[in-house]
C-alpha cells in the first residue's frame, strides 16, 4: 500500500528570496549637458536589469508553484491507490465473512447431530434392553419402557429433521445473498462453497433413525 509523506522535507524547496535592490534614482541631468543622453541611457539600463531580476524571480516562483501542483497530484494519486487497496481489503474481508458464516452454520448442524444421535441411541438402547428382558421372561411387561425408547428415537428424528431443514434454508439464503453481492461487485466471489459433509452426515443419520424406528414399531428391517 502506498504511503503518504507526512514531513515537509518531501515538498519541493522554495526558491531563495531575491535580495531586491532599490530602484536606481533618477539622475539629475541638465538637458543642455553633452552627457545627458549617455547618463539617461545608463539609467534605463539599470531599470532594465532590475526588471530582469524581478522577472527571473517571478519565473522561479511560477516553477515552484508548478512543482507543488505536480507534488499534490502525486499525493492525490497515492491517496487514491491507498483508498483502492483498502476497498479491496474490505471486499475480501466481507467475502471471507461469508465463509465463516457457512462454517458456523455447519457447527450448528453438528450440535443438532450430536443431540439427535444421543436421543436416537439412548432410545434404541432402552427399547432393546427391555425387549430382551421381556423375551427372557424376566419382565412381565415392558411396554412402557419400549414406548419411552420409541418416543426418544422419534424425538431425535424430529430434532434432526428440523435442523436439516433450517440448515438448508439458511445456506440457500446465504448463497443467494453472496451471489447478489458478487454480481454487484461488493465482494470477491473467487472461493466457492464446497459440499457440506456435515449435511451429508445429517441426512445419513436421519435415514438410520428412520430405519431404526420402523424396525422398532413393525419389527422389520435390519434393526428388528
Amino acid at each position: 500500500m502506498a504511503s503518504v509523506p507526512a514531513s515537509t522535507e518531501d515538498f519541493p524547496p522554495r526558491p531563495a528570496r531575491v535580495n531586491e535592490q532599490p530602484v536606481a534614482p533618477v539622475p539629475q541631468i541638465s538637458l543642455k549637458s553633452e552627457t545627458a543622453s549617455t547618463e539617461l541611457s545608463m539609467h534605463r539600463t539599470k531599470l532594465s536589469t532590475h526588471r530582469t531580476q524581478l522577472s527571473e524571480h517571478r519565473t522561479a516562483l511560477s516553477e515552484h508553484r508548478t512543482d507543488l501542483s505536480t507534488h499534490r497530484t502525486a499525493l492525490s494519486d497515492r491517496r487514491t491507490a491507498a483508498s483502492s487497496d483498502r476497498s479491496k481489503m474490505s471486499m475480501r474481508r466481507t467475502g471471507m465473512s461469508f465463509q465463516r458464516t457457512r462454517m458456523s452454520a455447519d457447527r450448528t448442524l453438528m450440535s443438532v447431530i450430536r443431540t439427535s444421535l444421543s436421543l436416537i441411541g439412548f432410545g434404541f438402547t432402552i427399547f432393546q434392553f427391555f425387549q430382551k428382558l421381556r423375551e427372557a421372561n424376566l419382565l412381565a411387561s415392558a411396554d412402557a419402557a419400549r414406548n419411552f425408547g420409541t418416543a426418544l428415537v422419534a424425538l431425535g428424528i424430529l430434532v434432526l429433521l428440523v435442523g436439516i431443514v433450517y440448515h438448508v434454508m439458511f445456506m440457500y439464503g446465504l448463497r443467494r445473498e453472496r451471489s447478489a453481492m458478487t454480481a454487484e461487485g461488493l465482494v470477491y466471489g473467487e472461493s466457492h462453497f464446497p459440499a457440506s459433509f456435515t449435511l451429508i452426515s445429517a441426512v445419513a443419520l436421519l435415514l438410520i433413525g428412520v430405519f431404526a424406528i420402523v424396525s422398532m414399531v413393525f419389527r422389520v428391517g435390519p434393526f428388528g
